[in-house]
């Protein structure tokens, strides 16, 4: 285990923490070449402030001070969100984040895309399944996949 890795903690989300989630949402549909940008960056960080820091049940990764990751849950079994920094990414915080929304759970459920192969191979590796894939009902117009994992 790094030092970095020591330093870092997952802690409720804030409604301070809206711009931070955002931007890591944001550079990630930037960076990802085959996710269409349907809410520019200004709406991507409004929504976070007013809807989901708001409103839902979120966690956050942070190192140092900064935050690193993020994951949402509103307020049924469904995870609507789960992102990190580029530089978080495979340094565990998906999974402790995964497991700070599991905590007091019976299952938990969310939609991935099918394109998306490091992120199936993850919630497949921390214990979802497959229940169901639909050809794009979703606003980005993409074949997806609802996993769902029980305790």
């Amino acid at each position: 285990m790094t030092a970095e890795m020591t330093t870092s903690l997952i802690r409720p989300g804030r409604l301070s923490d809206a711009a931070a989630c955002a931007a890591i949402l944001n550079e990630w549909i930037d960076q990802t070449k085959w996710m269409p940008r349907v809410h520019s960056h200004r709406d991507v960080e409004h929504h976070y402030r007013s809807a989901v820091l708001a409103a839902r049940s979120v966690f956050v990764s942070e190192q140092d001070g900064t935050v690193t990751g993020f994951i949402a849950r509103d307020g049924s079994d469904m995870i609507t969100a789960l992102y990190l920094a580029p530089d978080a990414r495979g340094q565990g915080a998906g999974t402790r984040l995964l497991n700070a929304a599991k905590e007091g759970r019976k299952q938990l459920n969310l939609w991935t895309f099918v394109i998306n192969r490091d992120a199936r191979r993850f919630y497949m590796r921390e214990g979802f399944a497959e229940m169901r894939r639909t050809i794009g009902e979703n606003e980005e117009g993409l074949p997806d996949i609802l996993y769902e994992w029980r305790a």
